[in-house]
């Protein structure tokens, strides 16, 4: 079997080839291609990963491109983990939201929006090489906002579905705090990327089980205040509402106190940014051959497990089929959506590809909002396709954070003045 993986020198990368190091027996990887113009980066992860491979007795090939076409030639999947701009766009986009008293986030928000407006057309030209040279692969979609750059993939045609972490966090938590194995957890997660709540949580009767008992209740009653630290949101409202917001909500539920945070602290941005140099130097050392303590602090965890899992399951590798949390078309699942939304829910996934499980009626309170979201990622994916400032200002006025014509308009011009090098029509 061979992966491909776009972006594949980011300091990033150890933590995925860990985790296919160690579930080897799940996802049985043969070659490995990291594909990068940054070629010192580059090599310098190549050369690592090979040792990790080698301390753990793994016998992949792990070759690297600089050219996407190139790399994934006879690919049976394409990851892509892409950070158009890098950490200094993102600490812009971290920023000068706040400038307006908008939160300042790179997924939510007018941030996320610039990510967006950057990315999708990157990822779309990627694709679009994928399908050229390698049309059967699939594409398994990292790069955020993963809603929108799912969107974007699948209104286009290609073989795609997106991950994100937030579920398989919330299940390996869960686990810990009931003291039984993670895959004896199975999650009622509904929403939009970074837009989810757990509504539901069972604790099946053994792994892989058809039956168990809903333990969400025990868990709030027993676990409530060290989740709701975790979100960093009020354990009252939590235990009010009887869900577990993921800790996206509370760019929500508590814009403004966040937005005082955040001009207090300073950027995440350039916090991982300091991590990454660090990291780099470490992935220099000729002796490392584990993925350094340090990597825990960059973000992601379990993202590897989540994709040894989805990717294995999407080729029928390992027994590794069954239920995921992916992002995927809706259709008519949420049937207050458009067919053509990309929601975060549950799915079968196999072979034959991904097919999100129904859905009981979203109480309002959630509806209310998925739908608003829903409504701005489609008119971000049009100003990301399309361009133009007008489209730009509209994404901006529909979004639930903004939806003020003076503040979209004040947004509007920052956004363009601080991703104009990234955009071929500004």
């Amino acid at each position: 079997m061979k992966l491909a993986i776009v972006g594949g020198g980011s300091t990033y990368t150890p933590e995925l080839i860990d985790g296919f190091a160690r579930l080897r027996d799940t996802l049985p990887i043969g070659e490995l291609v990291l594909v990068d113009p940054a070629a010192d980066r580059l090599e310098l992860i190549a050369g690592l990963a090979r040792r990790i491979f080698a301390r753990q007795g793994h016998g992949a090939v792990v070759s690297t491109a600089s050219e996407v076409a190139a790399g994934v030639q006879g690919a049976d999947a394409v990851l892509l983990q892409l950070r158009v701009g890098g950490q200094a766009a993102r600490n812009e986009d971290e920023t000068w939201p706040l400038e307006c008293g908008c939160v300042g986030q790179e997924t939510t928000g007018a941030g996320g929006l610039a990510k967006a407006l950057r990315t999708v057309p990157v990822v779309l030209d990627i694709a679009e090489t994928v399908r050229r040279t390698n049309p059967d692969a699939w594409i398994v979609d990292f790069t955020n906002p993963v809603g929108i750059v799912t969107r974007a993939l699948q209104t286009s045609g290609h073989k795609a579905v997106g991950l994100c972490n937030v579920a398989i966090g919330f299940q390996r938590k869960f686990a810990a705090h009931l003291a039984v194995e993670p895959e004896r957890i199975r999650l009622d997660h509904v929403g939009l990327n970074h837009l989810t709540w757990e509504r539901g949580v069972t604790l099946l009767d053994a792994p892989g089980a058809a039956t168990g008992r809903e333990v969400l209740p025990e868990l709030l009653s027993g676990h409530g205040e060290a989740i709701a630290a975790d979100l960093h949101l009020p354990l009252d409202v939590i235990r009010r509402l009887g869900v577990v917001p993921s800790y996206y909500l509370r760019y929500f539920y508590q814009h403004d106190l966040v937005v005082g945070e955040l001009k207090e602290k300073g950027s995440r941005a350039a916090e991982v940014a300091a991590i990454e140099r660090q990291l780099l130097e470490m992935y220099a050392d000729q002796a490392l051959d584990t993925k350094p303590e340090l990597l825990g602090k960059r973000g992601g965890a379990f993202y590897s497990e989540a994709a040894v899992q989805l990717i294995a399951a999407l080729l029928g590798t390992g027994g590794a089929t069954g239920v995921q949390v992916v992002n995927t078309r809706n259709d008519g699942v949420l049937p207050f959506l458009p067919d053509d939304a990309v929601i975060e829910v549950p799915a079968e996934v196999d072979p034959q590809g991904v097919r999100p499980l129904p859905q009981r009626p979203v109480e309002p309170l959630y509806a209310g909002l998925i739908a608003a979201v829903t409504a701005y990622e489609h008119l971000a994916l049009e100003a990301a396709l399309k361009g133009g400032r007008d489209r730009v200002f509209d994404a901006l006025l529909a979004h639930p954070l903004v939806g003020q014509i003076d503040l979209a308009d004040r947004l509007a011009d920052r956004l363009i003045a601080h991703n104009r090098a990234h955009l071929g029509w500004a």
